[in-house]
């Protein structure tokens, strides 16, 4: 096996995570995995990915970004991102084609949300940000918040009212472009009753 500083700079120079592909490439094989497994040095995050255990300052968000490249911040994660939450979420809520495998979703670490879009839909609002120095795929606020008033009744209903004033009050919303997306996300009834009284 190669020396445990080398393969410890290999995992650091990927962002602290390796694929077994990215692992055999570099010459470190199934017994190798085994032995830093038991050591200690690595854990399995999913069916062929492992993180270096000592990186304490690991981001969840880098983790995603390998797991689910094509995954999108939605919902809880985006309203927090955005300020229209103070609570810090339990889950980070993803949006991803409704075609996606179910099982790609069954994992430890970190606990995550999926809600499965039409793939017509899928992009409509991308943007992406900066979180922890890693650039991500997110939802910007118009979708983000006719998101929220799709799955109203499935959201806690204070992190629901605080998100619409939050909305309502922020100095960078588009009206228009929020209007424009809840004609295609089937919502614009919601728009007029909730957002329409406060505008």
């Amino acid at each position: 096996m190669k020396p445990v500083e080398e393969i410890k700079r290999l995992f650091f120079e990927h962002g602290g995570m390796l694929r077994t592909a990215d692992l055999s490439h570099a010459r470190i094989y199934y017994k190798d995995i085994q032995l830093l497994l038991e050591q200690g040095r690595i854990e399995k995050i999913r069916t062929g990915y492992y993180q270096w255990i000592e990186q304490d300052n690991l981001s969840e968000v880098v983790i995603i970004k390998r797991l689910f490249p094509d995954a999108i911040l939605c919902l809880v994660s985006a309203l927090h991102y955005y300020g229209y939450s103070d609570r810090t979420p339990l889950r980070w809520t993803i949006a991803v084609s409704k075609d996606s495998p179910k099982s790609r979703f069954k994992i430890d670490y970190p606990f995550v949300k999926p809600y499965y879009v039409e793939p017509s839909l899928l992009e409509l609002g991308l943007t992406s940000v900066e979180i922890d120095g890693n650039v991500v795929k997110i939802y910007d606020r118009e979708r983000t918040i006719c998101d929220c008033l799709r799955y109203m009744n499935k959201m806690d209903k204070e992190v629901f009212t605080k998100a619409i004033r939050h909305y309502v009050d922020d100095s960078h919303k588009d009206i228009y472009r929020l209007i424009q997306y809840a004609k295609l996300l089937r919502v614009q009834a919601r728009v007029k009753n909730l957002i329409g009284v406060w505008i």
